[in-house]
This record gives structure tokens, sequence and C-alpha cells, in this order.
């Protein structure tokens, strides 16, 4: 997400639902019951019939190309007013998600005007019917999008932290029903980024800047992440846990820097962990970071990797859910590539939804070069069908 910079606060004063999914067990539970023993005479004994299983519908069945990649963008409008471009871009280029960005002190009724703004675009047409994730950042602190009437002040991550973890999940509660009051159905929070201690947080610009972390050990930021987590989950609100593999070891902010790098975290460092231990607690979506990780892949931002996605984030740390990309729509630190490539070498790589916060004009050249290269890669157009699935089945589970 596109974060203000201690330097910039300085200067300025501060996704047709196709029919239920069948047979398919979300909560993971088998009924255990027992029936008393009868005994059948030989003459009346028949062999229990093989059941016939019932098929598993395929939630991107009849979308088309156009609309399963529609599924994979996430389109940023201020939250005080539905920008125009993002609005199209739901309309015309099927975009299946939206984010609420910068700052509104509106309260839940206009929010829920504005949401409604581009729910009600949803149409067979369009979306393929499907609803659309209307995510934003409420972290709490400096990062808190959407305010009063109606939204508490939510304390910093690091007060948070200081909460008793059963304490942080009733006010998770709270904050995530105030969302889901709103029409806001994700949260791209809790922050989960280790950093080692109170003075490294000060030469942190991205999360220690803004007190953004819950402590300084892996034990207080798992219990607080997934009281954070429970509370948003009770409420109907999807958290997304965020930066993997982390941005506690940088010191510079790829919102507002290039060639942000962490020459540290290797795939046994306790910042993996914490994602790990998160992933084990049943989070469903993480976010990529950016930055670049020199012991992990120095080929380029973690976003672009492979071999961070898929090896180590869904094969190593056993991930299956939905992956997002932190912006790349003007983060500097991804500057360097046009918004197409960018688009492409995400979804390339394995993420699931690419966020699109602070720049909506960005989506159509995004959009129109992942239809491009899967209409010319068959093997690139199975990632697309693999990531909209994983999309739809997150909706299906979550909205219905």
């Amino acid at each position: 997400m596109r974060r203000p910079t201690a330097r910039m606060l300085r200067a300025a004063g501060l996704v047709a639902l196709g029919a239920a999914l069948a047979g398919v067990a979300l909560s993971g539970c088998a009924a255990s019951t027992s029936k008393p023993h009868r005994t059948a005479s030989p003459t009346t004994e028949r062999p229990t019939p093989t059941p016939t299983p019932t098929p598993t519908s395929n939630p991107i069945a009849g979308m088309t190309l156009q609309q399963k990649v529609g599924q994979l963008f996430m389109v940023g409008t201020q939250a005080t007013e539905a920008d125009a471009t993002t609005v199209d871009a739901v309309k015309s280029l099927d975009a299946g998600n939206v984010f609420l960005a910068g700052r509104s002190h509106g309260g839940v009724a206009a929010t829920k005007a504005l949401v409604s703004q581009f729910t009600s675009l949803v149409a067979s047409g369009s979306t393929a019917g499907l609803p659309l994730f209307v995510a934003t950042d409420q972290e709490g602190g400096e990062v808190q999008v959407l305010n009063r009437p109606g939204f508490d002040d939510m304390p910093s991550a690091l007060q948070q932290g200081a909460m008793e973890p059963s304490q942080l999940k009733d006010a998770a509660l709270t904050w995530g029903s105030q969302l889901k009051s709103a029409g806001v159905t994700m949260n791209l929070a809790p922050v989960v980024d280790l950093i080692p201690s109170p003075d490294a947080a000060a030469d942190n610009p991205p999360i220690g800047g803004f007190d953004r972390q819950f402590g300084y050990d892996p034990a207080t930021i798992t219990s607080h992440a997934d009281a954070f987590r429970a509370g948003m989950d009770t409420a109907g609100v999807v958290p997304v846990i965020k930066h993997f593999p982390g941005l506690g070891a940088v010191t510079e902010n790829t919102d507002t820097d290039s060639g942000v790098t962490d020459t540290t975290t290797t795939a046994t460092s306790p910042s993996i962990g914490v994602f790990g231990t998160e992933i084990q607690h049943g989070a469903r979506v993480v976010m990529m970071s950016t930055a670049i990780y020199t012991q992990l892949d120095p080929g380029g931002p973690a976003v672009f990797s492979s071999s961070i996605i898929n090896g180590l984030l869904r094969q190593k740390l056993g991930f299956d859910g939905v992956v997002m990309s932190d912006d790349l729509s003007a983060a500097e630190q991804t500057a360097a590539w046009s918004p197409a490539d960018r688009a492409v070498l995400a979804v390339q790589a394995g993420v699931d939804i690419v966020l699109i916060s602070a720049d909506p004009s960005v989506a159509a050249p995004m959009v129109s070069a992942v239809v491009a290269k899967a209409q010319a890669d068959p093997a690139f157009a199975k990632i697309v069908d693999d990531a909209a699935r994983r999309v739809v089945e997150l909706k299906r589970q979550q909205l219905g």
C-alpha cells in the first residue's frame, strides 16, 4: 500500500457467482457419529453400495478470459468519491475488486453510499455477476483510511500490541463490524513484519516509522495478529497479512524509494517464521512486499519472484490461499518496469490479485497486458485460471 513517509508527513503537516460449491467442506470438520451395531441375517445382508461422488463445480466455468483476468485486479478509488476511472475499470475492464484509498472523514453512511456505487455495477456482462471485494487499509494509528462518524479511532498496532489478545480480538470485532456495515469486505491488515528491536524501528521507515508493528518478537506479533484476524473474520471482513517476506529489516520505504533491499532475511529467519505461524493459524490472504531480498532471490522485487511466492510461500510454508501484491501502480520501487510488465510479471510469479491502489489510470494497460499474454501463452493462461479460481473460491466462502 502506498504509505506516507515521515518526510511527507512533515512536509504536509501530516471481486456470475455460480451455484453454491457442492460437497466442499469449508471448515474441514467431519462428522463422527456412532450407531448401534445391528447383525443382519446372511439371507438379507446386502453389500453397501458405493456412493457416487458429487461433482465439484468449477468456480470459473463459463467465465470469459476478460472476466477471469478482471478478478485478478483491485483498483483504487478515493475513499471520498467514486473515481470515474475506477468505475470504468469495473464496467469495461471487468475489474473484480475495489480499494478505498486516501483518507475519509465522511463516516459509515458516506462510505456505504460510495461502496454501493461500485457494487451496483456487478452484472453478468461485466464481472460475471461475481461480487466485488471492497478493501481498505484500516490498521490503526496513522494508517486508518476510514474515520468518524461511525468508525472508531483505532490505536496504532504498537498500542494494540500492548493489549491483551482477548481484548484486541473484541476490539477488532467492533472495528470489523463497522467496516462491514459500510460495505467493506476486506481489510489489508494486519502487519506482521518483524522488527527486531525498538532501536531498529527508528531506522525502519515503512513500518517502525508509523508504529505499524505489534511488537518486537514473534510471539507478540503472532498472538496479536491472530486476535486481530479473528475479530475481523468474525465480523465478516477478510484480513490480509503483510508484507511477505517481511519489511522489518529494510531502511527505506518501497513507496517512495527505489532499490529497497533486505540483505539479511533467509528462508529460516524468524520473520519468515511469523508468516508461517499465521498461515498455520488460518491466514487466507497474504500481501507480497516489493522489496528485493538478496538471500532469497536477488533478481528483483519479491512480488515478481516465483521462487519466493511459489517456492517459499506456497511450497515451504504451505500457503494455498490468495496472494496479492502491494501497490504496483505508483510505488517508486517498481517504477523502472512499465505498468504492463509489472502486472504480467506479478501474475506470472504467482500473484492472484494485483493491487492498483494509488493510480487507477494504469489499470487499463495492466489488464490488457495480462489478457494479451494469456491469449498468446497457454502456460500463462493456466496461471490466470488458477489465480482466478483462488479468488473466486475465496469470494464463495466469504461473500456467498
